[in-house]
């Protein structure tokens, strides 16, 4: 029988773990819980005897992937995977896997309620303003920058989008605006979303000089990751622009300095909150066990993302 452990120091909501134990069982694999772990050593103990593992924000690093002497298959529940060393899973012959798709509306309502509450003075009683006609850009149009759009378009904005990995006539057939480039899009646009992938092409990719071309009452939009960020240039221009506001569901390393100089211009949640709902919690889990299920049993690696 094959053991998939469940290895999350943030566990999964109640009925999503209900829901693997049920699919896995079912399918004749012993499912391993191992919840609120507090050490990289208990995780790598943890790991040893099992075919494949669950994540969701754990750190499967080369100690991790090389201590699981039967390790198949690592499945992070969720979009992004850079906690996951790719190169380590591929030299031990691991496959690993993202969820894509299924925390995409949580990510998306999240953005809306950071955009809706900074743009409402963060709800401080003054006036502020509405979201109704003005520009949004999002910044990669794959599965949030799709949902992204979809509420945008409830909310009567207009609609830009860059993805140069999307068809023009995809985004057009969307009712969305394509751009030519990343600086037409935030030249364009009030407010931009991030939803692109930390690598080594986009890390501190969105600087000061970007920035810069931002409209006024520009709001950056980050639910994607920290280390997009230049922070260096994202504080210059928040000191030069009065008008700028940064809102993001990962606190800057600089946080306080955001905090002390600029009161009311940024918002950031206690940690990493985009997938923080139980449908997104429950999606993922489900599809990260189906997934490990379709590999062992018919070879499947649609979602397979190292070499």
């Amino acid at each position: 029988m094959k053991k998939v452990l469940v290895a999350t120091e943030k566990p999964f909501a109640k009925e999503a773990v209900d829901e693997i134990k049920r699919i896995g069982e079912k399918a004749g694999y012993e499912v391993i819980l191992f919840e609120k772990y507090t050490s990289k050593d208990q995780l790598i103990n943890a790991v040893s005897d099992v075919d494949a593992m669950i994540i969701r924000s754990d750190i499967a690093d080369k100690d991790v992937i090389n201590a699981g002497k039967n390790l198949k298959i690592v499945v992070r529940a969720g979009a992004g995977y850079d906690n996951i060393d790719l190169a380590a899973a591929t030299e031990k012959g691991v496959v690993a896997m993202n969820t894509p798709g299924q925390n995409s509306n949580a990510v998306a309502e999240l953005a809306f309620g950071m955009m809706i509450y900074i743009a409402r003075g963060c709800f401080d009683g003054k006036t502020g303003t509405e979201l109704r006609e003005k520009s949004l850009g999002i910044h990669a149009y794959g599965n949030v920058g799709k949902y992204m759009a979809l509420i945008a378009k409830g909310f009567g904005m207009k609609i830009y989008a860059f993805d140069p990995f999307v068809n023009e006539s995809d985004m057009i057939a969307d009712g969305i605006t394509p751009v030519k480039s990343v600086e037409e899009l935030y030249r364009t646009c009030q407010y931009v979303s991030l939803h692109i992938p930390a690598n080594d092409k986009t890390k501190k990719s969105i600087n000061h000089e970007l920035l810069s071309m931002m409209p006024k009452n520009a709001v950056l939009v980050n639910t994607a990751r920290k280390e997009v960020i230049d922070e260096d240039g994202l504080l210059k221009i928040m000191s030069e622009r009065s008008d700028f506001k940064y809102v993001s569901d990962i606190a800057p390393d600089s946080s306080h300095v955001f905090a002390e100089k600029f009161p009311g211009r940024s918002f950031f949640t206690p940690k990493k909150m985009g997938a923080q709902t139980e449908e997104a919690n429950i999606n993922a889990g489900i599809a990260a066990i189906n997934q490990i299920i379709n590999f062992f049993e018919k070879g499947d690696v649609k979602f397979k993302v190292n070499k």
